[in-house]
């Protein structure tokens, strides 16, 4: 089951993706909720609910009513999650990150998952993004996928955890690395580094509709893994490879961690962290590593980026200085 939310007469609408049309969830029919955290906070009843509508829906003789993706303004998939969580699963990008700043891999990160909270508040979904001048100061991508929490828990162990995953969205989670560099030798943050543009989309995917795609989680660890191809285009160009199957910490051990002594709840967002390659941070410490010629890349007003996940679909947008700006940029 793909879901969307897409604009219409200036409201957020709950749409399904049937043969790459979106449908209306009315449509589908009367008595699904209007938004996707509405349905979301049905539990597992409505998501099995909505799936016997949509599957009758298909079968049933329905009037074409669909519209395509490109036609209709998608927004995120859920455009006001109660939280966003972001963790550092996949051993290859820290461990690169860190060996291109000189520093040995942290013991930390086999010990336990680690994650911190962004802004729930500035999630978008494909489209313009529109940032200010600062952000512009080494603007990075990141290319991750992300869960939707669909089950209310607390204290969640491993065995149970997969359980409480809804479904997938592409993130990209955008950073402004020089404000992000200069906050965290406070021993605080990611915080104005990474709180203005978060983008999901361009649907929601339910964990039912990947059960193909599942794999071995990496040796030594426990929960769901997905065999799921990632890429990052920008301007056209690829510049990232990856796969969800090289996450080191699973989902579901990110869930008994996020969990311990607190609840999550139906609508809450967890993303995995950024697949290995996945930024210009790691590529252009590599490259500049590798030679000290190597000229690095950062994002830059009017620059797309494209993110496509297997199964997942794919994710655009284009980021843009904001026209209603009235500071000067700043130099690197």
């Amino acid at each position: 089951m793909k879901i969307v939310s897409y604009l219409e007469n200036n409201a957020a609408t709950l749409g399904f993706v049937i043969d790459n049309l979106v449908y209306p969830s009315k449509v589908i029919s009367p008595n699904l909720p209007s938004s996707f955290q509405e349905l979301l906070e049905q539990g597992d009843t409505g998501m099995r609910e909505a799936e016997t509508a949509v599957q009758r829906f298909v079968t049933s003789e329905h009037p074409g009513k669909g519209r395509t993706l490109e036609e209709v303004q998608l927004l995120a998939p859920l455009p006001k999650p109660p939280s966003f969580r972001d963790a550092y699963a996949f051993r290859q990008h820290v461990e690169t990150s860190r060996l291109n700043r000189g520093l040995e891999m942290i013991p930390e990160f086999d010990q336990f998952p680690v994650f911190y909270f962004s802004n729930h508040q500035a999630i978008q979904g494909p489209g313009p993004v529109y940032c200010q001048p600062q952000h512009f100061d080494r603007m990075d991508f990141e290319l991750e996928v992300a869960i939707v929490i669909g089950k209310k828990g607390k204290n969640i162990s491993v065995q149970e955890a997969d359980d409480h995953i809804a479904g997938f969205m592409i993130l990209n989670d955008l950073s402004a690395r020089r404000l992000q560099m200069e906050e965290m030798k406070l021993n605080l943050g990611p915080a104005k580094g990474k709180d203005f543009a978060s983008m999901f989309g361009p649907y929601f995917v339910s964990r039912e509709e990947l059960k193909g795609y599942l794999t071995e989680p990496m040796p030594g660890h426990t929960g769901a893994a997905y065999n799921l191809q990632m890429s990052c285009f920008v301007n056209d160009v690829l510049v990232s490879t990856g796969n969800l199957n090289s996450m080191n910490w699973t989902f579901a051990e990110i869930i008994e961690r996020v969990s311990y002594g607190v609840t999550l709840y139906p609508g809450d967002i967890i993303g995995s962290g950024t697949v290995g390659t996945g930024c210009f941070l790691e590529l252009n410490g590599t490259g500049k590593r590798m030679d000290p010629t190597y000229q690095e890349q950062w994002l830059q007003p009017g620059d797309t980026v494209r993110m496509e996940v297997t199964a997942l679909g794919v994710l655009e947008n284009t980021v843009l200085l904001d026209p209603e700006t009235t500071e000067k940029p700043t130099k690197s």
